[in-house]
């Protein structure tokens, strides 16, 4: 496992994250399971969503409630109702990015994906008191928020749980080594990370056999 550390800012809050590390072999996706997965995967989605309804299944959710307080909509929301009741394709151009979405669209959780080579120096995860600035992912200046879940290593900020990725480490189309994150909050419980990180791991494993893996509770 690369190398993590957490901040008294966020180690003392106890709030459950996990992470998953996949170095993936060049040319060893297997798009056909992957297609294979995402269908058999959104097939159970419909069948057991068939009566949605946004307040019984998203009103106590923990990260509803919890972007809520930012004065955010929590994205999984947005991604699952665009997805299954609005028909927009799932993305599966890219696998290594696939399977994070497939897992917040099954799982309700939020995860994310960078490219560990490009970070600089070890991963720090902390809780920031102020709005820090950072460059996202797509190259717009966003910040930070106070009581944020937070990562930055030697250069600066590469994710915020509110905000999303940086531009730096997000991963880009020939991102091997990766790791992707599957952030809890102060209301979730660490059973439903690692739960979250083993289907995560099966994804990978389904799509990619030959890929190496290793995960993390934080």
């Amino acid at each position: 496992m690369f190398e993590i550390r957490k901040d008294a800012s966020f180690s003392e809050r106890n709030i459950p994250l996990g992470v998953l590390e996949v170095s993936y072999p060049e040319n060893g996706f297997d798009r056909d399971a992957l297609h294979s997965l995402i269908e058999r995967e959104l097939a159970a989605l419909r069948d057991k969503y068939a009566g949605y309804d946004r307040k019984a299944v998203f009103g106590g959710n923990p990260y509803f409630r919890f972007f809520r307080k930012f004065k955010k909509t929590y994205p999984v929301m947005q991604q699952f109702e665009t997805v299954m009741f609005k028909g927009r394709p799932f993305p599966e151009e890219d696998p290594v990015t696939a399977v994070p979405f497939l897992l917040e669209l099954t799982t309700f959780v939020l995860s994310g994906t960078h490219d560990i080579d490009r970070i600089d120096g070890p991963l720090t995860i902390f809780t920031p008191d102020a709005k820090l600035p950072f460059d996202g992912m797509r190259g717009d200046s966003t910040h930070t928020y106070p009581n944020d879940i937070c990562g930055r290593d030697d250069t600066g900020i590469i994710f915020s749980m509110i905000a999303g990725a940086d531009n730096r480490t997000c991963v880009h189309p020939d991102s091997r080594h990766v790791f992707y994150p599957v952030f809890g909050t102060p209301d979730t419980a660490s059973a439903l990370i690692e739960n979250a990180l083993e289907t995560l791991s099966g994804f990978v494993r389904t799509i990619c056999p030959g890929a190496k893996t290793e995960s993390a509770m934080l």
